[in-house]
């Protein structure tokens, strides 16, 4: 398996896990953050933002052919992350699948999703106000 290939791997699943409503972004792990900021060190300024697909980590086992994907995650909170990260397992799963099939790679996909946090956190829980009052 060549690099070019799972590069393309893990650009699809970034298509397919930033598809899903309720994802907002894709967040890089600590080893991407790491060769990240090293890269960043040797540019100029006004560089390029990093690939969405930083937050997505694809490998295949070389003696079953089966690929397992890494997905980080960053929701909105208008969506239950349970739900979101099913949505997003599956989707990335059957983008996966389909993308090596189609390019004579297929086998068993394996598809891990990580919430790293989720944005415009908002008071789900607590005491009730009456109508027409803020919070403090």
């Amino acid at each position: 398996m060549t690099a070019v290939r799972t590069t393309s791997v893990e650009r699809t699943a970034a298509r397919a896990a930033l598809a899903v409503p309720g994802v907002s972004e894709l967040q890089p792990s600590l080893r991407q953050s790491l060769a990240e900021a090293a890269t960043r060190v040797r540019r100029t300024l006004g560089s390029a933002a990093p690939s969405p697909e930083t937050g997505i980590h694809a490998e295949r086992a070389p003696r079953t052919g089966a690929w397992h994907v890494e997905v980080r995650c960053v929701l909105d909170e208008d969506r239950r992350a349970l739900d979101t990260a099913r949505d997003v397992r599956e989707s990335v799963r059957s983008a996966v699948d389909a993308y090596a099939t189609r390019h004579g790679v297929p086998g068993p996909v394996t598809v891990v999703v990580t919430i790293t946090r989720t944005t415009g956190h908002r008071r789900t829980h607590g005491p009730s106000r009456p109508p027409g009052t803020t919070a403090p």
